[in-house]
């Protein structure tokens, strides 16, 4: 559309798959400077099938506003998710992605993290998000261990006051986890 430049149906197919992979899905013609657009109608007959779909995926994708979209959280999934409620007031925590049909948590546009709310999950390090994390992270929870803030290793109290000596030598409060240097905790009051 727009010139009359003319290229083999190998390159042409060829240029258009890269420009793809670079996630372009507005392809212009091949030459340097010519305004011409490549539109996949016109295209459609010399294209392999899977080229020309991605293309037309990438060209509604793009037509998604990027705050509205987002990826299924599955690594063996990644279907294209559209949030509905940008914008609006609405808040939605727990969703199904409609390809693999798992739960995940629209908010924080993760794997489902039952058991916790969403701003105790943003706590969480990277290595306590997955399964194994997210079953430590209960057990934590239902012992209602505390994690030093020097060294971050959980700590159980079995009785007595709330000032909390770590393995490593720092104070802190059991209570709130902030670092203490007495029986008197300035965070809390404890």
């Amino acid at each position: 559309m727009g010139c009359n430049h003319s290229y083999c149906k190998n390159c042409i197919v060829k240029y258009i798959s890269s420009k793809l992979q670079e996630n372009i899905s507005r392809i212009s013609c091949p030459v340097t400077g010519c305004n011409g657009e490549l539109e996949p109608q016109n295209c459609g007959s010399i294209l392999p099938n899977d080229v020309f779909v991605r293309w037309g995926d990438a060209l509604c994708e793009s037509m998604i506003l990027v705050s509205e979209r987002f990826y299924c959280p599955f690594k063996d999934c990644s279907a294209l998710l559209i949030d509905e409620c940008a914008g609006e007031n609405k808040v939605i925590d727990q969703s199904e992605c409609p390809e693999c049909r798992r739960l995940f948590c629209a908010k924080c546009k993760v794997p489902w993290h039952s058991g916790f709310v969403c701003e105790e999950f943003d706590k969480f390090n990277n290595d306590e998000r997955e399964v194994e994390g997210l079953q430590l992270m209960q057990l934590v929870k239902n012992q209602e261990w505390q994690r030093c803030p020097s060294c971050r290793m959980y700590v159980g109290r079995s009785e007595g006051c709330a000032q909390m000596k770590c393995r490593c030598g720092c104070n802190f409060c059991y209570k709130c986890g902030a670092h203490s240097s007495d029986h008197y905790c300035s965070n809390c009051g404890t």
